[in-house]
């Protein structure tokens, strides 16, 4: 496993060692990443992204972004920053066809998710954390600014639940036998429940995804 830079990071590798997903960690390969074709166009301080992952639905170029939810938490945050957006947007084009930019959030919550809002729900370490991935594309359609000063943008939750998907559906597609395989995995003790937190997050109750708005 690398030595990724945080927590979030670890608990994602994690997650991809776990369900045996195919995937190289930029950190330790920075240098072979940049396409032969287009590298010219490369800006030197283009920011750089966390996975390169091979699935059966495509190829992913994900930038992992953690976020703490405090106790039962109230809101989910879903900012990112320009950079962000527009680092992986330049990244997505430089690898060209089969490659598709993603953020993927790790929500960190201090206690194991009660309310069931998500398929994916991984423990690590003793940590919980539940995943959400967004495809930069559709994320850039919809985003709001946050902070003019600070270049931060986020997503409305009802737009988040919108276009946001579980990861491993999104990578390998929802018919895969790595979707349906998922959380029936044996022989790990850090793998996280065996049965998805919830069938979709969109289909939660009203009530429910009101105490997550803005």
């Amino acid at each position: 496993m690398a030595h990724r830079r945080d927590h979030y990071d670890r608990a994602f590798e994690g997650f991809l060692r776990a369900r045996r997903i195919p995937y190289v960690a930029v950190d330790e390969a920075r240098k072979t990443l940049l396409p032969r074709a287009g590298a010219q166009d490369a800006d030197p301080a283009l920011k750089s992204f966390d996975f390169v992952i091979y699935g059966e639905a495509g190829n992913l170029l994900v930038d992992v972004k953690g976020r703490r939810v405090s106790g039962r938490g109230t809101r989910l945050e879903s900012w990112v920053t320009l950079d962000d957006v527009e680092s992986l947007g330049r990244w997505e084009a430089l690898f060209g066809a089969g490659f598709e930019a993603t953020f993927v959030f790790m929500y960190w919550w201090t206690e194991q998710p009660a309310d069931a809002l998500f398929e994916e729900v991984v423990a690590h370490q003793g940590q919980w954390y539940a995943l959400r991935s967004v495809r930069v594309g559709d994320y850039a359609r919809v985003m709001k600014q946050r902070s003019a000063r600070w270049r931060t943008v986020d997503v409305p939750t009802r737009e988040f639940v919108r276009i946001s998907h579980p990861f491993v559906g999104q990578a390998f597609g929802a018919g895969s036998a790595a979707a349906s395989g998922a959380y029936h995995l044996r022989g790990s003790a850090d793998i996280g429940p065996e049965a998805p937190a919830l069938a979709s997050w969109a289909a939660a109750p009203e009530s429910m995804i009101g105490g997550w708005s803005r």
